[in-house]
């Protein structure tokens, strides 16, 4: 209790103190993951509006072409109603005047059927896209804030048995101390009484010390145990677990955001050529889309909730100024299999990390396959044929039906890949925490 005691010292950072901060700490970042979802889903459903609205402009702009056109074809009297003018028009090669209007009238056609095709994509395809991945964030984040819980809950569980170490060791201090007092007052007796006694007493008052002083040291060595493996598990979380955790949330969004935009940016490319330029900064923009440059600006940004604490300082006690394990010669036979046994628990935990990451890995890169080959069939459209027409297909019942296949691949690979993250997270820490202890 005494050991315990001491940490909640001013000098230093106390477990105390850190476990509040860590707390608000804790309470700050899901906070900002949700505001980042939250932030996310906005961003979606604004796009996903600005491509209906585009889909209105263009459908009404291609309603307007064909009434150009149609009004046009027919006011061919006004060329001349004569034989030799009718067989020109219905020959316009012949005639090259006449060949150019009729190319002119079938280009405007043209415009028109491509306008209404890009209307049918962005209201269609792209629109329905953007929803999906709107869904997909709300899920993820929701998927991700469950394991953060759990993960809390993992702390709470933790703090509850070390409170529960403390009351146990005030008990048993409270009942060690009129022990003490007693044997005290009987010593007065027994040095009054001879030497050959007194001597006795001597050795016992002796054999009580070193017990005393193995006591002490074993305390001392589970005290700094403890630290290192409560600063093991808390640096391993805010280095990695909680960039994991970040990885988690934004799983395939910028890819499948960039997938829509990409085709967003092709089908404008070759409706409407006046508008390269302004398509070619979008496209800029879409390339420049990065997943790791944006979660170290979140970091940045948010730099007090995610840094790390400072470590937990070892406080000595009445004096005590070993900051080091020792083992004794009567503690060899307790700390040398012991060493052993957190030797193996420590290989074994090594070799369970790695497979999990390995299947983090591949899970994760099937999972980011999946999201790119959503879009595949509109942006295979654009490849194979010059007119955003044969996008129609794309809408139609078997391209539905295996874009539903695909989602449901894509929810379940998802599921097991946070399924498998959230084990090596809850997993990788409670091991972490029982390393050093029996």
């Amino acid at each position: 209790s005494q050991l315990l005691g001491s940490l909640r010292q001013e000098n230093g950072v106390s477990p105390g103190g850190g476990a509040c901060k860590m707390r608000w700490q804790l309470s700050e970042q899901l906070r900002c993951l949700e505001l980042q979802g939250e932030l996310r889903r906005e961003l979606l459903q604004e796009l996903a509006e600005f491509m209906r609205r585009r889909a209105e402009v263009e459908l009404e702009y291609s309603r307007g072409l064909e009434k150009l056109a149609e009004r046009f074809s027919s006011r061919g009297g006004r060329l001349g109603s004569s034989r030799e003018h009718q067989s020109f028009r219905k020959e316009p090669s012949l005639l090259s005047p006449l060949h150019c209007w009729a190319v002119l009238l079938q280009h405007t056609r043209q415009q028109s059927r491509e306008s209404a095709a890009l209307s049918e994509v962005l209201a269609g395809p792209l629109a329905q896209r953007l929803s999906h991945i709107a869904e997909d964030v709300g899920r993820l984040v929701k998927k991700a804030k469950k394991t953060y819980q759990a993960y809390h809950m993992e702390s709470v569980n933790a703090e509850a048995k070390l409170r529960e170490a403390e009351r146990q060791e005030e008990k048993r201090a409270g009942r060690s101390v009129p022990t003490t007092t007693a044997a005290a007052t009987e010593a007065g007796p027994l040095r009054k009484s001879s030497l050959k006694k007194g001597g006795r007493l001597v050795e016992k008052r002796q054999a009580k010390f070193m017990e005393h002083k193995l006591k002490c040291t074993k305390a001392r060595n589970e005290y700094l145990l403890s630290l290192a493996s409560v600063n093991a598990a808390v640096s391993n979380y805010y280095l990695h677990d909680v960039l994991d955790l970040m990885d988690c949330c934004d799983t395939g969004f910028h890819l499948a955001l960039g997938q829509v935009l990409r085709s967003y940016t092709a089908a404008e490319s070759r409706t409407q050529a006046s508008q390269v330029q302004g398509l070619g900064s979008l496209e800029e923009a879409v390339e420049a889309l990065d997943p790791p440059g944006d979660k170290a600006k979140v970091l940045e940004v948010h730099a007090t909730i995610f840094c790390p604490p400072l470590r937990f300082d070892y406080h000595p006690h009445d004096g005590d100024e070993v900051a080091e394990i020792r083992v004794e010669m009567e503690l060899q036979d307790e700390i040398v299999p012991r060493a052993q046994n957190i030797q193996s628990r420590l290989d074994r935990q090594t070799i369970e990390t790695e497979e999990v990451n390995k299947t983090l890995k591949a899970t994760l890169q099937a999972l980011l396959e999946v999201v790119a080959s959503d879009d595949g069939d509109v942006l295979d459209s654009f490849q194979t044929s010059p007119s955003t027409e044969s996008l129609k297909s794309t809408s139609s019942d078997p391209g539905s039906r295996q874009a539903g296949r695909r989602r449901g691949q894509q929810q379940e690979t998802e599921t097991f890949y946070l399924t498998v993250g959230r084990a090596g997270l809850v997993g990788g820490t409670r091991g972490g925490l029982r390393l050093f202890t029996w």
